[in-house]
């Protein structure tokens, strides 16, 4: 008997668009993660990821680039206005830390840069608005489904918005550790993604294996136990190209569109991709399940 097919979603309302402009309003006001998310009707843990998938970059760090641009503009301005005084209105605690922030993004102090520089590339790197992402194959699938826990093993390092490119350098690492004693037989492969900073955007990512009950990985390699969860799952489709880019715009899919419009309740706990033994991918047609948490 067939399966039945991915099901199909209404798009709703860009709830990120939305805020970005509710940013920029409120840019000089106190802001959290957690205030955004309010505005957007989203948890904190929902909001971060589908801004980060979309944005490239976590929600506190595009609220201070966007802080910098803003002062970058008053020092050109305002010639007259003192430093101190722009690193106060800007959110920082110190004229210190707000000159470490602006060399960082400018590559120049912020009394050099006040003899001229333009702000057009740095503009570029922080949009008011965003765009539409690139196009993935990417479905919900219609069954929910419940994994009971599970452990794996596998190479793991903590990412963020500066060298999440590097996660597909943890693949070949643990390909060629395979097969261990104690690992499950078979060579599914899991993409495992936890402890989130919302703040900060940085996670966690395990390239891994599923391994049997007591069983003791290689030397160099974590282990983790996955609980017993229900979850929702996006089969990505992939075309043969790059691999990178594909899951990338998947992400901001899932986060940006298909999740909101389920009406599903995401849990914040681990989320994984499942690549099965067949998987090659720069075959076109190759699958990635992504597995997401939800409240049953």
């Amino acid at each position: 008997m067939d399966s039945p097919p991915p099901k199909a979603i209404a798009p709703r309302p860009d709830v990120l668009s939305a805020t970005l402009a509710w940013i920029e309003q409120h840019l000089h006001e106190p802001l959290s993660v957690q205030a955004i998310a309010i505005e957007a009707g989203l948890s904190p843990y929902h909001y971060s990821r589908l801004f980060t998938a979309r944005m490239g970059r976590s929600v506190m760090a595009y609220v201070r680039g966007r802080r910098l641009l803003s002062s970058a503009r008053r020092l050109v301005s305002e010639p007259d206005l003192r430093i101190i005084d722009l690193a106060f209105d800007s959110g920082f605690e110190s004229q210190e830390a707000y000159t470490r922030a602006f060399k960082r993004i400018f590559g120049v102090a912020p009394a050099r840069f006040r003899q001229g520089h333009a702000l057009t590339s740095i503009q570029g790197q922080y949009p008011m608005t965003t765009t539409d992402p690139t196009t993935t194959d990417v479905a919900l699938l219609p069954e929910r489904v419940h994994r009971a826990a599970f452990t794996v093993a596998g190479y793991a390092r903590r990412f963020d918005d500066a060298n999440k490119a590097e996660i597909q350098a943890l693949w070949p690492k643990l390909v060629g550790a395979l097969p261990f004693e104690g690992q499950v037989k078979s060579w599914d492969a899991y993409g495992v993604i936890w402890s989130a900073d919302r703040t900060e955007g940085s996670f966690h990512y395990m390239a891994a294996v599923e391994i049997q009950p007591g069983g003791l990985p290689p030397a160099g390699m974590e282990q983790m136990t996955i609980p017993a969860a229900t979850y929702m799952v996006f089969r990505i489709t992939l075309d043969g190209g790059p691999v990178h880019p594909q899951i990338k715009a998947a992400m901001a899919r899932i986060w940006g569109e298909l999740i909101p419009a389920s009406g599903a309740t995401v849990i914040d706990g681990p989320d994984f991709e499942l690549m099965t033994g067949e998987f090659s991918p720069t075959r076109p047609g190759a699958i990635v399940d992504f597995y997401v948490p939800v409240e049953q």
